[in-house]
């Protein structure tokens, strides 16, 4: 079973103490004693609703951090799973290898015929190890460009799911092209003649991250994250310390809330009390909802419309206006 979360640790005081009077409910009570154990359980459980509310609510940047990388967390395969059907995964880049860390094919959306991308994360260390723990190789960015270039092929939208905590920084990457690669794919998707949706997911890390999520609409998940640097990272370069990490992750305007703010983002899909790990069915149906309403709203459109709206929408991002004291 997996350690609650530090700031969780009154929640699970609370679900402790309720389950005890569950068990003593469960055996012999006098029936005075068992009214007074009801009416116990009836506050506890009241308490627990408004606990959790006051806490999720009010998360620092941090806790928010914690919980995209909560090792339960919906990761790619159960989206494909819950939210397509006729997924038929294409591999390789036509050039190395076959990179697990960033998987992608043909499926159908509904009524919707799409090419979906994504990083791969694992359940196990098993799994992670396999897929390199979802940091993708120059490998994996050219499959994916591979793959949407098929997709403009035959005229159907994309989707990528984003969850990484960035482009593997090994040598061997660096050495086949780790910065070419992501940045052909961020020339690349700015002039894709087809619909592209891309959804954070968990982690947005860096170029990693970007190397796939240059969407006519970037959906994110209400405790994902998404930047520049991990806030360890960060707190290491400005401060030489990660213990300054909290600091960093609120300077660094990673939430969706401070994204969807600064028009990074452009919609917040939301998360059960607690985050996705929690009911993946209607995390999956709140994601499924807002892509069959954006490409539904995209797919009319002419590809030069397309690439004119995406070059507006990104030109816009990094403004600022300077005032004179």
């Amino acid at each position: 079973m997996e350690r609650d979360l530090e700031f969780e640790q009154p929640i699970a005081e609370t679900l402790l103490a309720l389950r005890k009077l569950k068990t003593q409910l469960g055996g012999p009570v006098e029936p005075d004693d068992r009214s007074k154990l009801e009416s116990e359980q009836r506050d506890l459980e009241k308490n627990l609703g408004e606990l959790k509310a006051t806490i999720y609510a009010n998360l620092t940047p941090w806790q928010v951090v914690q919980i995209a990388r909560h090792p339960r967390r919906p990761v790619l395969n159960d989206y494909i799973g819950r939210l397509f059907t006729d997924f038929i995964e294409l591999h390789g880049d036509r050039a190395f290898s076959d990179d697990r860390a960033l998987i992608g094919g043909f499926a159908t959306l509904d009524n919707h015929k799409v090419v979906v991308i994504g990083h791969s994360k694992g359940k196990s260390v098993e799994e992670n190890v396999t897929r390199n723990f979802g940091m993708a190789l120059p490998d994996g960015y050219r499959k994916a460009l591979r793959l949407m270039k098929l997709a403009e092929k035959f005229g159907l939208p994309v989707v990528s799911f984003v969850d990484t905590p960035g482009a593997f920084p090994g040598i061997d990457a660096e050495e086949r092209g780790q910065a070419e690669a992501i940045a052909h794919n961020l020339t690349a998707m700015a002039s894709l003649e087809v619909p592209f949706v891309a959804v954070v997911t968990g982690e947005g890390g860096s170029g990693g991250a970007l190397g796939i999520a240059v969407g006519d609409v970037v959906l994110m998940l209400q405790y994902a994250v998404y930047s520049v640097i991990s806030p360890e990272g960060c707190a290491s370069i400005l401060w030489r310390d990660q213990a300054f990490k909290p600091q960093a992750a609120d300077a660094l305007k990673l939430t969706a809330r401070s994204l969807l703010e600064l028009g990074v983002i452009d919609e917040i899909v939301p998360e059960p009390l607690g985050g996705a790990h929690h009911d993946y069915e209607r995390t999956c149906a709140d994601v499924k909802s807002a892509l069959l309403r954006h490409l539904g709203a995209l797919e009319g459109l002419p590809p030069n419309d397309l690439k004119a709206r995406r070059f507006e929408k990104y030109s816009k991002m990094g403004k600022f206006e300077h005032q004179q004291a």
